[in-house]
């Protein structure tokens, strides 16, 4: 089968041409972005002591950032589309480093490691203790039904796409990110709220 490259033929295309090719073929384009970056970012994220899977969920929000601004018409470029992909995903990635070394719990002293025997119902606030699936709940139907498919069901967002009458994948992908976002937003306000005692 004979593949056309849909990507503009010059060193540096601009925007412009980007995001035509993005309206015209975007499966195909991305689908190109996709074979010639994504190694790079696996790289980059395997080196910097990240998994196999969160080089796909780093490289997956560079890539929706940068579809979004190529087809909003706020893209610049002063690289190649694969060198843009890469900068955003390494920022990214550097973001989620920064995020999990604040709640790494490893400088702990032993005094704080240490659990109490028994723990009285009078020490446990209950207004505190809301389980993932309350906030899931909160997010609403759309959001519940999309991270729960996903995550707790496994299914492949092909299915979703299908299931949530999404045109494709990527707008099932977006969508799940959002809501994501939204959990995690919710999630962190609690817990500041909860602790900013400590």
């Amino acid at each position: 089968m004979k593949t056309f490259n849909l990507l503009p033929p010059s060193p540096t295309p601009s925007a412009a041409q980007l995001r035509h090719a993005l309206q015209t073929n975007r499966d195909q384009t991305l689908t190109q972005l996709y074979q010639h970056t994504f190694p790079m970012v696996r790289h980059h994220v395997l080196q910097h002591g990240g998994t196999a899977q969160d080089a796909k969920d780093v490289f997956h929000d560079a890539l929706v950032v940068f579809y979004e601004k190529a087809v909003g018409g706020t893209l610049e470029l002063t690289a190649s589309a694969s060198t843009y992909v890469v900068a955003v995903a390494r920022n990214l990635w550097r973001r989620e480093q920064g995020r999990r070394q604040r709640c790494h719990y490893a400088d702990l002293d032993e005094e704080h490691l240490q659990l109490p025997d028994q723990v009285t119902p009078a020490t446990v606030d209950p207004a505190a203790e809301v389980s993932v699936l309350e906030y899931v709940e909160r997010l609403g139907e759309k959001c519940k039904s999309i991270l729960l498919s996903f995550y707790y069901f496994q299914q492949p967002l092909e299915q979703i796409a299908d299931t949530h009458q999404y045109r494709n994948v990527r707008s099932a992908t977006v969508q799940k990110f959002k809501c994501l976002e939204r959990l995690r937003n919710s999630v962190r306000n609690v817990l500041a709220e909860n602790f900013s005692d400590f």
